[in-house]
């Protein structure tokens, strides 16, 4: 159940023409009183005898206890109360208790016989939802105390969820982006578009932030992507902040409708955007202060930069597990950047699941955990380099880097995820647990192809061979053998430890290395983790010899080992050489 303040007013006649209209959408049907401050206010929906100019007389009675001046411009309070969709239809009288709990909970109204109130009704014109109405003067021409009336109405919709069975809505912390407004989804319906352009502007203001390294960087993805910009200068000379619009959203004026980017989301202002590229480090650990990193080598194909994702997200899995709040906090919102960069440079068939993945991933980014910047380089110069290294193809080394990526990523997701649920950050552990379910669904469609071809190179092995990897994969997983082998990529498996052997490597070794890097009971198959570990690691192409020779690439064979930066705790390091 959701409760929204909507902008106080100062016409209660213009408010209740309003809900006992037809509706800007026509969707108002038998507007009627639910509840009022006394239960006998009149009802102008269902009482042919009443007036809405009798009900807004009673409701602004106690304006004329003060004086013209003293009155208050501002003095409607107006507040939506809705259901979710998947709840029951709620009947008149459990609709009026509702009102009567969000009135008392806010402080218009606590219902007891000596208390000197806000007067007040409630209209219902929909099965989902009802808007209660209030003049803002007590019976006693005192204002009320209605401070912090959102949070108030949010904590009493959380027993009210209970006390119905209905559905729980996830308590939020403050830190999330502004919801679109009704007008705005009203005026996205018109348009024909999906989404309103609220969410429009910050997904593309989000993927232009993305691994960015200065301001200019920032402005000139925001005019690539087709966004006007205004800036706001100092008369210094000095940027200070900006804002963006769609070329085609224009207002009754047939001017573009602006959006800063504070308003868009907490972290889109300039100030903000601009803390990422920090050249200084804010933290300081007990050794002093640490310096940010140093520039990666520029990378040109998206292989390699989606090798270097990998990488540097399993470092950033380190520093969540094991650092401290704020440098995992400034992880996890680099993460963010990785995602939106996937979503942006990522083949069609995982384009749109990746991009439900950042939209998701957007609201875990944010917290009231002071990320400290600076020790994040890895991570954002990995976002970086994916967007500088263009669209990856769907096939060949690209594909299969992509699926290898991906599944670092749903690694990362369920990491931030439990970050979250251990600081009792309901919405940002659901919004990362969401994440992962479309990385998977991402997953199966990046690594379908490649998975398949290794697979068949494993079953094309000898029986000897195979044998002989099975011995191995007992020895180094006597607990898990049994399971992997009885997935569909054990085969892939197989084959990969026979390519480690091939490249010189101890396979063996890589696979229990491999193995102890992380938990492996979440992942939808083992097989699979472990073939993109061992594949990394070894430096390995991520494809079969088949799709290699059958799309032309021939950079799997020669792709550079990605340089990392070092991870910025003694703790994470010493974890890291224990267990890379």
């Amino acid at each position: 159940m959701i409760p929204r303040i909507h902008k106080q007013g100062s016409s209660t006649r213009g408010l209740l023409n309003y809900l006992y209209g037809k509706g800007t959408r026509e969707e108002h049907v038998d507007p009627h009183l639910v509840a009022s401050f006394d239960g006998m206010a009149p009802d102008p929906g269902r009482d042919p005898s009443a007036t809405k100019e009798d009900l807004q007389r009673l409701l602004d009675q106690p304006l004329h206890l003060l004086d013209a001046d003293q009155r208050p411009d501002q003095h409607v309070w107006h507040c939506s109360v809705r259901a979710a969709r998947t709840d029951r239809i709620l009947s008149d009288e459990e609709w009026g208790d509702i009102a009567r709990r969000i009135v008392a909970a806010i402080g218009i109204d606590s219902g007891g016989p000596d208390d000197a109130g806000c007067r007040w009704a409630a209209v219902r014109h929909a099965d989902d939802h009802i808007h209660i109405i209030a003049t803002l003067v007590r019976e006693n021409g005192r204002r009320p105390d209605h401070h912090r009336s959102g949070q108030r109405a949010q904590a009493a919709a959380r027993l009210i969820e209970t006390d119905y069975d209905l559905h729980r809505v996830t308590p939020g912390d403050g830190t999330a982006a502004k919801r679109p407004t009704s007008a705005e989804r009203h005026k996205a319906e018109r348009q024909g578009r999906e989404r309103t352009v609220r969410e429009e502007l910050r997904e593309t203001v989000r993927g232009a932030s993305a691994g960015a390294a200065s301001t200019d960087e920032f402005f000139d993805r925001l005019a690539a992507d087709g966004l006007l910009i205004r800036k706001r200068i100092a008369p210094s000379g000095d940027l200070l902040g900006y804002k963006v619009a769609l070329p085609g959203d224009r207002n009754k004026d047939d001017e573009p409708v602006f959006y800063a980017g504070s308003t868009l989301a907490p972290d889109l202002s300039l100030p903000r955007i601009r803390e990422r590229w920090s050249l200084q480090a804010e933290a300081l650990t007990e050794g002093g202060p640490e310096p940010v990193q140093p520039a990666l080598p520029q990378v040109t194909l998206p292989a390699f930069a989606q090798r270097r994702a990998a990488a540097a997200s399993w470092q950033a899995l380190l520093i969540i597990d094991h650092g401290d709040a704020g440098m995992a906090a400034a992880q996890i919102a680099a993460a963010g950047e990785v995602l939106d960069a996937l979503a942006k440079t990522s083949a069609a068939h995982t384009r749109a699941e990746l991009r439900e993945a950042a939209n998701a991933f957007e609201r875990a980014s944010r917290s009231h955990v002071r990320a400290v910047r600076g020790h994040d380089h890895a991570l954002r110069q990995a976002a970086h380099d994916l967007v500088h290294s263009g669209p990856a193809l769907g096939c060949g080394e690209d594909g299969a880097t992509t699926g290898m990526v991906i599944d670092m990523a749903i690694f990362l997701a369920i990491a931030a995820a439990n970050w979250h649920a251990k600081r009792h950050h309901n919405q940002q552990a659901a919004a990362a647990q969401q994440a992962a379910e479309h990385l998977r669904a991402a997953y199966q469609a990046a690594a379908a192809h490649p998975i398949a071809a290794l697979r068949r190179q494993g079953q094309r092995m000898t029986p000897r061979i195979r044998e002989h990897q099975a011995d191995l994969l007992h020895k180094a997983l006597p607990e898990l053998a049994e399971r992997i082998q009885a997935e569909p990529g054990w085969p892939a498996l197989a084959a990969t430890l026979a390519d480690a052997r091939q490249a010189g490597h101890d396979p063996a070794a890589l696979l229990t290395d491999a193995a102890r890097r992380r938990e492996l009971g979440s992942a939808d198959s083992i097989s699979d983790v472990l073939v993109w570990r061992l594949r990394r690691s070894a430096h390995l192409p991520a494809a079969a010899p088949e799709i290699l020779q059958t799309t032309g690439a021939r950079a799997g064979w020669h792709i550079p080992t990605p340089a990392l930066a070092t991870p910025p705790t003694a703790q994470a390091l010493n974890h890291s050489n224990r267990r890379h």
